[in-house]
This record gives structure tokens, sequence and C-alpha cells, in this order.
């Protein structure tokens, strides 16, 4: 069975933080609640933990993950911006947004878009989450936790250890979740592009 971290929500104890960082610097898998859905997450460039993500999801190697950084500047090692994309990400992170960026050097090539060579970042509201990044030191690979025969996300952790099995190393019990996802906007063109409507407001990205 996963473990269970119950952390606290306005105090985060550093010392289960601690424990769940090892638990990713050794292949692991874990599942977390964000400000939107909760997701599956691992260590970059970590391709047995990433592949079992994909059997977990059953997906294949075209979906592709979206990165879950610590603050604006942790996010500019990996995707690109000027100054507009700047401004708009100063006021809508952090925030239940994914930005699609043109990535820099430091994505690794399976990450990106392979036609477009992009990349999904986003910096997540939610205190617990950030913690764990900033002690981890990195971004996460992440994608949603949503299972092939689900019909809605789960809510709480105790929903995820039911689904999950043993098939996660951990699980971060930090309270509930929504259902809807976030909002996706590409910011690789001249003007944003709102790609998907979720639980963040477009109104910022439409002109």
């Amino acid at each position: 069975m996963s473990q269970r971290f119950k952390i606290h929500q306005d105090n985060p104890q550093q010392r289960l933080l601690s424990q769940i960082c090892a638990i990713l610097r050794s292949d692991g898998v874990i599942a977390y609640p964000t400000d939107s859905t909760w997701a599956l997450g691992c260590c970059i460039g970590h391709r047995k933990a990433e592949d079992r993500i994909r059997a977990i999801r059953k997906i294949d190697a075209s979906h592709e993950f979206s990165l879950l950084c610590r603050d604006i500047s942790d996010l500019a090692n990996y995707g690109r911006l000027d100054n507009s994309a700047y401004r708009l990400l100063r006021s809508c992170t952090p925030g239940p947004y994914t930005f699609i960026l043109n990535a820099t050097r430091d994505v690794p090539r399976r990450l990106q878009d392979p036609k477009r060579r992009t990349v999904g970042v986003r910096v997540p509201d939610h205190k617990v989450l950030r913690s764990l990044l900033e002690l981890h030191g990195e971004p996460l690979m992440s994608t949603s936790f949503m299972l092939p025969d689900d019909n809605l996300p789960p809510i709480d952790a105790a929903d995820i250890v039911e689904r999950s099995g043993n098939r996660v190393d951990a699980v971060i019990d930090a309270g509930s979740c929504g259902i809807e996802g976030t909002t996706i906007v590409d910011l690789t063109g001249e003007l944003p592009k709102v790609v998907r409507e979720g639980r963040g407001d477009p109104k910022p990205f439409r002109s």
C-alpha cells in the first residue's frame, strides 16, 4: 500500500516533506492535491517513475506532462518568457493555470511537444505543494490523477489510496481539492490563446 502522509495545510511539517522528497529521489511516484485536481508526479529525468505514471494512467508516450514550479523564477528556467508573458504570469500566478511556452534547453526533449518544442508549466496556489517544491529544489513532472475507468477525478486522500492501491509510493493527505482542471493558456504566439477553460478565470487572456 501507498505511504499516506498527513500534512498540515497551514504549517506543513518539514520532516514529512523531507521524507517525500527522499521517495521522489528514489524513483518514486507521488499523488498530491493541487489548486485544481489531484495529480501524479515524479522527478524530472526519472524515466522509470515516468513510465510507472504512464502505466497507472494507461497513457502512451504522446501524452505530455506539465512541469510544476515553485515560482516564476523557477518556471523561467524551463519556459521562455518575453516581457508581456512575464507581466501576465505575475498577475495570475500562483493559480490554477497551465501555460504553454517555448521550451528552454533545460527541458528534456521527451517533455516537449515534438513538433512545436513547447512545454506546459504552472505555479500552483497550494501551500503544501509549494513547500514541497521549495524543499525538493526543482519542478515535478506532473499529470492529473485520472484513471481510465474513472468518471470523475478523486477528491481526497482516502479516494486516492483506494484507487491507486500499491502503484503509488506516497499520497499527500492535505485536505480535499476540486475536480476541475486548470485553464490552459498558450503564450507562444503574439497574443495569448485560451486552449481550455478550467478553474482559472480566462478573462485576463482575452482581448
